[in-house]
């Protein structure tokens, strides 16, 4: 079975159909950067489990619904451009 894909439709594979593999890939950094922060610094299992929820999830939430359904890692990429670049500007008619 052949089936056409129309040459402007933009194919970005995605793990599980939510996120792309770019953004999948800094969720699991940041997931290994606050783990390794608890484990360092908390000892009680409850308040490790209520920290890593509350620092992780809204991190997962936003990446996954994003801004104007661009990924995370484009909108960080747009800000750090912004923030050392303020002078620069873009005028489009």
């Amino acid at each position: 079975m052949n089936f056409m894909i129309p040459k402007n439709y933009k194919f970005k594979p995605k793990l599980f159909g939510l996120i792309d593999y770019q953004t999948a890939i800094l969720n699991g950094v940041w997931a290994v950067i606050l783990y390794s922060l608890m484990n360092a610094l908390i000892h009680t299992l409850t308040t490790k489990i209520y920290i890593f929820i509350g620092g992780y999830l809204p991190f997962l939430l936003f990446s996954i619904v994003g801004i104007g359904h661009e990924n995370i890692v484009s909108v960080v990429i747009y800000i750090f451009k912004f923030y050392t670049k303020q002078n620069l500007y873009l005028y489009k008619k």
